[in-house]
């Protein structure tokens, strides 16, 4: 694995602020010109650093406000079941992102809906249609107080 220096890291944290940015004005930041900036960019994607551009939207507005972290648990767990499951959530546009957790859960998801009418016919249509679901544990989000998009670098 490669080392990063000091101005791969500013590279990477001041795209997690704005990757709208033009290579000259990423260049400007952190006080390179743009044609080392642009080579380590393409190094940094090339490498993995960096996954992915993408706008953040806003939920609210677009009546995906209502959000749900839903616990899940399995009826039984083995490599095809799991496999499965995990196929399946991919495909349900309303789960934004999942994870496979250790505790009395096997997985976390985060899901986006317009209200609770919404959510409950989710439940019934989207997720009850998973043969392998066993028990879910839903907890409504009522107030968002810290939503940080990139990670401390």
């Amino acid at each position: 694995m490669e080392t990063l220096d000091r101005i791969d890291l500013e590279i990477l944290r001041t795209l997690q602020e704005n990757a709208r940015l033009t290579t000259k004005e990423l260049a400007s930041r952190v006080s390179l010109s743009s044609t080392p900036v642009f080579e380590r960019l393409k190094r940094l994607e090339r490498g993995g650093y960096i996954k992915k551009y993408m706008a953040v939207l806003d939920a609210e507005k677009l009546n995906q406000g209502f959000v749900v972290f839903c616990n899940v648990k399995l009826r039984r767990m083995n490599k095809e079941i799991a496999l499965d499951f995990v196929e399946r959530i991919k495909e349900i546009p309303e789960v934004t992102e999942c994870y496979n957790t250790s505790g009395n859960f096997d997985y976390l998801l985060k899901v986006h809906a317009p209200n609770m009418k919404y959510y409950q016919e989710f439940l019934i249509h989207k997720l009850g249609t998973i043969e392998s679901l066993g028990s879910i544990e839903s907890t409504f989000v009522m107030d968002e107080i810290k939503h940080t998009y990139g990670i401390h670098i």
